[in-house]
């Protein structure tokens, strides 16, 4: 237990730490004159952004798994580049193109003025997707040595870059675009750069070579499935967001439920982090890892529930972020439902971890392809009965979590079936 604590708290902050960008983010946008539009565009344009950016989500561990020789190394990161580069093509797309805003206004159902402005953050932000495609594979080999202490400093100093960036475009007046996007990417460029240089200085590869003959069929083979989660991920906010806009009050309810939605990212990257857990330390001590997984989610959600129940949700987003007053009450109301997250997304993380190590990543696919359908006819059918609003928007994304669990379960008991067949026969 105490092995598995040493290494997952660094991990855990590392996930609060580049979560708690977006709160700054958020801040920065609320003092803006005309704060809820502001809010509700970024909301949209990250939402667009994030469903492409969110296939590379899963290159750290593509990275710890693969990346055990010389030349399993190199190729690993060849592909990183590769599949980053193709990913960015739609981005700059639907940024810069008369079709991309006529895609983007059928998603949204925004006017023309609304979409001008998404798309500008899309231009901005689709470069990014390279320098984090970098910084994810650099970070898989710090995980994979262990180095998650310096994985956490990193992650810090990437924060703290946020926050200055903010804090000068601001002050100097500039535009939103300008502030969010400069001061993001300039951040990912710092990390990126001190994490190659923490890695020559303390990474050691595994003393046993491994895939020294990987091919990008095999990469692929593993990458697809896993990335495919990441996008269905990002896909459920835009699928929610593309009915609440179209609701009477929908830009304050866009603007609620992102506020909402990234601060319990807090807790959820803590939760996310279960991921390497797995793949450093393999399927050995199941009930050793149940134990300790229950503990650090009944700690997360303990802390979610103080913060909806009590004021200190008014106090942060109310005194420090100065999110208003119309966006305020909703917000708290959404994350009220979401402390409901962080034990399905713990179970779910659980089985994940079993098929990665396993290599029978097909299931995790299918299981978030069936989370965006369940959550898209969800807000289908409330919008059409006309009770969508934002605690229902937050029900619905709950219940696409759900969907996406007992599929993985599944996913995970057949394997344990084909094992056991497989030594019944021999």
């Amino acid at each position: 237990m105490l092995q598995y604590w040493r290494f997952y708290w660094p991990l855990a902050l590392t996930g609060v730490a580049m979560v708690l960008s977006v709160q700054f983010q958020n801040a920065a946008l609320a003092r803006y004159p005309e704060a809820v539009t502001e809010l509700a565009v970024y909301a949209l344009g990250y939402g667009a952004f994030g469903f492409f950016r969110a296939s590379l989500n899963f290159i750290a561990q593509l990275t710890t798994v693969f990346a055990r020789s010389p030349s399993a190394t190199r190729r690993c990161h060849r592909y990183v580049f590769l599949v980053s580069t193709i990913i960015m093509l739609p981005l700059i797309y639907l940024g810069n193109s008369d079709g991309g805003a006529w895609l983007l206004a059928a998603a949204f159902g925004t006017d023309s003025g609304l979409t001008e402005r998404v798309q500008e953050y899309l231009v901005f932000l689709a470069p990014i997707v390279l320098l984090g495609a970098q910084r994810f594979y650099y970070t898989g080999l710090l995980v994979q040595a262990r180095l998650t202490g310096w994985v956490t400093i990193l992650n810090i100093t990437f924060l703290i870059a946020v926050i200055a960036g903010l804090v000068a475009g601001f002050s100097m007046g500039l535009r939103p675009v300008y502030v969010l996007v400069g001061s993001e990417a300039a951040a990912i460029a710092l990390q990126l750069l001190l994490t190659i240089w923490v890695k020559r200085l303390h990474y050691q590869p595994p003393a046993e070579l491994e895939h020294e003959h990987v091919t990008y069929r095999e990469l692929t083979a593993f990458f697809i499935p896993v990335s495919m989660t990441g996008v269905m991920f990002a896909l459920s906010r835009p699928v929610l967001f593309a009915f609440v806009s179209r609701l009477p009050e929908g830009i304050p309810t866009i603007a609620a439920l992102r506020v909402a939605f990234d601060f319990s990212m807090l807790f959820q990257q803590a939760a996310n982090q279960f991921r390497h857990f797995f793949v450093t330390f393999g399927l050995d001590d199941l009930p050793g890892k149940r134990r300790f997984m229950a503990l650090v989610g009944t700690g997360i959600t303990g802390i979610m529930l103080v913060f909806a129940l009590t004021p200190l949700s008014a106090w942060v987003w109310r005194d420090l972020i100065s999110i208003p007053e119309t966006v305020l009450a909703m917000s708290v109301q959404v994350f009220l439902v979401l402390c409901l997250m962080p034990t399905i997304i713990i179970i779910r993380n659980y089985f994940h971890g079993r098929l990665m190590v396993e290599r029978r990543t097909s299931g995790m696919a299918i299981g978030s392809a069936l989370r965006v359908v369940g959550i898209y006819f969800g807000a289908m059918l409330c919008f059409n009965l006309g009770i969508l609003n934002h605690m229902t928007a937050a029900g619905l994304l709950i219940l696409g979590f759900v969907i996406e669990t007992l599929v993985v379960v599944q996913a995970a008991a057949r394997g344990n079936g084909d094992r056991e067949n497989a030594t019944a026969n021999r």
